[in-house]
């Protein structure tokens, strides 16, 4: 039997073009991949990586060493489905400000590529199933921190903190410094300075990361209500939390460096936040001159600290 290769046609009743076997089976593949690429889209992938390059390294410092292949594949599956049941929660609650904003406005819900309520669904799954992963493999402390950061990035962050203080980006820090607590959980059952420590480092790294896209996007924040720091403080004041918690950011990766770590993790923390700091001066300093402010090379900056940090942690750990 030969394959039907009839081109759509239209009858003189006006009824649709007759599609080929083909071209319907195309367009089913086409429509499967942009649904898939719109629920992958919610999770906020960028997130997920970024949440992850702290979690391994802070579980090799755990351990000593390298951990089980089998305890770090559970905690990355875990860690990704809760950061990203936390990321689709999340653009549930926002869907109303995200419309408002040019950098959210495309993202699936206010594109309407994906339902509000398919979304919370999707999201409360990757939640439920993060938890019961972590608590049936590793330990009820790693299960309890990973639950105790989606409630607190959905509910108190996005639902309350987001919309109301221009401290939101300060009091929602913990959510993005977790992963680093959870993954030595996840090794050790328990948490010692160390783990508070890299939490710290991670906790003030977050306020110039996100105030210098808070600077970039500002219009859109103000555009959509939002109170974030740039939009409602004056000049001065970023740019005195942003050099206070750049500064905050290289003090907390030293003060790591007694606590069991070697020359390449001190030398590394101090070279990299020094390079951090540096630019953070840069930025306010365009500002105060009322020069033109870069503020995305801050925050690009930023996210290569943040790796090549975590990086010298997991190299300390395993030699």
């Amino acid at each position: 039997m030969s394959m039907i290769t009839e081109r759509p046609v239209s009858d003189s009743a006006g009824q649709p073009p007759v599609r080929t076997v083909a071209e319907v089976s195309a367009t089913g593949r086409r429509d499967l991949r942009a649904v898939i690429a719109a629920y992958v889209a919610l999770t906020k992938p960028r997130i997920v990586e970024l949440l992850l390059v702290t979690t391994v390294p802070a579980m090799m410092l755990a351990d000593g060493g390298m951990p089980s292949l089998w305890l770090v594949a559970v905690v990355l599956v875990g860690g990704s489905l809760a950061a990203g049941a936390a990321s689709v929660l999340n653009c549930y609650i926002d869907r109303d400000i995200d419309q408002l904003m040019r950098r959210t406005k495309r993202r699936p819900l206010p594109a309407h590529t994906v339902s509000p309520r398919s979304a919370l669904i999707f999201g409360l799954v990757l939640a439920v199933v993060s938890v019961v992963l972590m608590a049936a493999f590793t330990n009820w402390l790693a299960a309890a921190l990973t639950l105790a950061a989606i409630v607190y990035y959905d509910v108190i962050y996005t639902l309350w903190l987001k919309r109301t203080t221009a401290a939101n980006t300060f009091w929602g820090g913990a959510c993005g410094a977790a992963p680093v607590l959870i993954g030595w959980a996840a090794v050790t059952g328990s948490l010692a300075p160390a783990a508070w420590g890299l939490f710290a480092v991670v906790f003030f790294w977050q306020m110039p990361h996100f105030y210098a896209l808070a600077i970039k996007y500002k219009a859109d924040y103000a555009r959509a209500g939002i109170p974030m720091l740039p939009v409602v403080a004056s000049v001065r004041r970023v740019n005195a939390e942003i050099i206070i918690f750049s500064w905050l950011t290289l003090l907390s990766s030293l003060a790591v460096w007694p606590l069991g770590m070697s020359p390449i993790y001190g030398v590394t923390a101090l070279v990299v936040g020094g390079v951090f700091v540096v630019e953070a001066h840069k930025l306010c300093r365009r500002a105060v001159r009322g020069e033109a402010v870069k503020p995305m090379r801050l925050f690009h900056w930023s996210t290569t600290y943040l790796t090549i940090l975590f990086a010298a942690v997991a190299l300390d750990a395993l030699l």
